[in-house]
């Protein structure tokens, strides 16, 4: 961390502590009821904090320091300390309760502070939990044992008595944060639902970070908070912060919004679509933090009326203008203008087929579902997704009328359908084997990321290892199981190596140590350096999974790839695992697409 960073420090069970850093004498705390809902105002008051930085002090990116928020350079020492002595809440935690812990309060303080002391300049809250608020403000689950944490079921049928109150409530927090350019991270470690669910507007609004995982020992968490520290290749750190983005159009163009992790700043202007699309209803979005990572879909309308032909060689344009404040505290504003030519005829498919990205368009449609899942029902969304599919090959591919025999798609079309059929079997439409944490969190990260590893989270990349062949990308399918193989699946949010029955007998029997079995050792070597390489890149570190075929843990591949041969159509000669399940494969998938596309009705 710079050492001129300014820096604090809260700690919480049943209260919340506010550290005074410049106290350093013995280590001095301010003490807040966890019940009590604070707000900047009131924390001005009480602390006395209410003589703000100067205009030209923010400016020059030097805000003053206050009694709570010094440079780390000067309170390294101070904070050191007070971390190594940390205790456990005093306040014991009785048989059948859970541990008080009043997170939301301590969210409270935390954003109050940073409010009344650097509005509109950059700073970012770490929230490090260790299990659901259970206390005061923003509390998800009650401190009794009997009170089970909520499922997707409790709250499709409102039945979850805390959530509706929670969210709000932190959603408010996020609100709070990002009009004031600041982010908020969580970093939530435990075996339990920590309650991110509920959370979630404190990241999806300011742009914050967030790491799931069972506990801060483990290297999921270790490892992922160090990267927020690692510096890029200029020697600076690649994060910037108190961003905003703005969208002008040329006029035959409007904006109908953007998906991704940001806030609107309800600016009305001409080039605004009635038809939203995300945040929509707005020219501007704001955001706490931006890093090299975060990416944003925005959707635009064409809003030519019908019949009124484009001047020929005219262009549309779009022209991005963000603004944010680097880590060094400059202010940058960044200016990016593209312009694309109009198709010439809209009768001509051809024309427009051929600017057809359909990695992008899977990923922009992945985000729109997402979205939609937000508020709708899972079913619905699914047959959306699938009139839009029809829809658009019914448009572009080439057919005889009522003909499923001669459909075909060009190369730029060819692979959408996929993306779409792995779509809707991701947990990011498909609920119901994980919780409402983890599909927050699913979906967080793919509002995120970029176009490569988004795809990547829709179909998972699958290679196979065998003797003299080295890595070789085979089809992610059951078929691709094999007893002498061993495949690497990479879901970007977890890495497998899967050995095949004949290959883990081989490692079990201890073949890999005999000299004369080196080629048996070097090919069970090849996929952990690969999986290794692949987790260096990617945050959050992604989990790491080693299963033998038939086996428990087999199941993270089983589930994501392509039933080809299941236990209604396996024959004693079929090729691959056999998978028990009623889903439908890929081949059914098209054949029922090709049926409908190129119906005349």
């Amino acid at each position: 961390m710079p050492e001129n960073s300014l820096v604090g420090l809260i700690t919480y069970g049943k209260t919340v502590q506010l550290f005074e850093l410049g106290f350093e004498e013995i280590p001095k705390s301010y003490v807040f009821n966890g019940t009590k809902d604070v707000t900047a105002k009131q924390i001005g008051d009480l602390l006395n904090l209410n003589s703000r930085p100067s205009p030209q002090s923010m400016n020059n990116s030097q805000p003053l320091p206050n009694r709570f928020l010094l440079p780390h350079g000067d309170v390294e020492f101070a904070l050191t300390s007070i971390l190594e002595e940390m205790q456990v809440d005093p306040h014991p935690v009785k048989s059948g309760k859970r541990p008080l812990r009043a997170t939301g309060a301590a969210l409270s303080v935390a954003v109050g502070l940073l409010e009344c002391s650097y509005p509109n300049c950059g700073g970012r809250i770490m929230l490090f939990t260790g299990g659901p608020c259970t206390y005061g403000p923003g509390v998800v689950v009650s401190e009794d044992l009997t009170e089970t944490l909520r499922s997707h079921t409790d709250i499709s049928k409102d039945n979850a008595k805390h959530t509706k109150k929670a969210y709000k409530y932190y959603e408010t927090l996020g609100s709070r944060a990002v009009a004031n350019g600041h982010l908020i991270d969580v970093f939530a470690q435990s075996y339990d639902q920590p309650g991110f669910y509920e959370m979630q507007e404190l990241t999806k609004k300011t742009g914050g970070l967030v790491v799931l995982g069972d506990e801060f020992k483990a290297r999921v968490f270790k490892d992922s908070f160090q990267k927020i520290f690692t510096k890029n290749e200029k020697g600076v750190h690649p994060f910037a912060f108190n961003a905003s983005i703005e969208v002008q159009t040329s006029k035959e163009l409007k904006v109908s919004g953007c998906i991704g992790h940001c806030a609107s700043t309800n600016k009305k202007t001409p080039n605004v679509s009635e038809t939203e699309i995300g945040v929509g209803g707005t020219s501007g979005w704001k955001m706490g933090g931006i890093d090299p990572f975060t990416t944003l879909s925005f959707y635009f309308e064409v809003v030519v009326q019908h019949g009124q032909a484009i001047p020929a060689g005219q262009k549309g344009l779009i022209q991005f203008q963000t603004r944010y404040q680097n880590s060094a505290g400059e202010r940058v504003l960044r200016v990016t203008t593209i312009a694309r030519e109009w198709a010439s005829d809209t009768s001509n498919n051809g024309q427009i087929a051929m600017g057809f990205d359909q990695e992008a368009a899977a990923v922009s449609m992945a985000r729109i579902a997402v979205f939609k899942a937000e508020t709708e029902e899972a079913f619905d969304v699914l047959r959306w997704l699938d009139r839009m599919l029809i829809r658009l090959v019914s448009k572009f591919a080439d057919y005889t009328k009522d003909d499923p025999n001669s459909f075909q798609l060009s190369p730029n079309f060819a692979i959408y359908p996929q993306f779409m059929f792995h779509l809707r079997r991701s947990h990011f439409l498909q609920v119901w084997n994980s919780s409402p944490d983890e599909t927050a969190f699913y979906r967080y990260m793919l509002n995120r990321e970029n176009v490569t590893n988004t795809l990547i989270m829709i179909q998972p990349t699958l290679e196979a290892y065998g003797f003299g062949t080295g890595a070789v990308t085979v089809l992610l399918a059951s078929t691709s199981i094999q007893a002498d193989k061993i495949l690497l699946l990479d879901s970007f949010f977890r890495v497998v190596i899967h050995y095949g029955e004949t290959i883990a007998q081989w490692r079990k029997a201890g073949y890999q140590d005999d000299p004369k079995h080196e080629a048996f050792k070097y090919l069970l070597d090849q996929p952990k350096e690969a999986a290794q390489e692949l987790m260096k890149r990617r945050f959050p570190l992604p989990r790491f999974i080693e299963a033998d075929q038939h086996t428990s843990q087999a199941r993270f591949l089983l589930a994501t790839i392509d039933p080809v041969v299941t236990h209604t159509n396996a024959s004693s000669s079929a090729a691959g695992e056999v998978i028990f399940t009623d889903d439908v494969n890929l081949k059914v998938f098209m054949d029922h697409l090709k049926k409908l596309a190129v119906q005349s009705s």
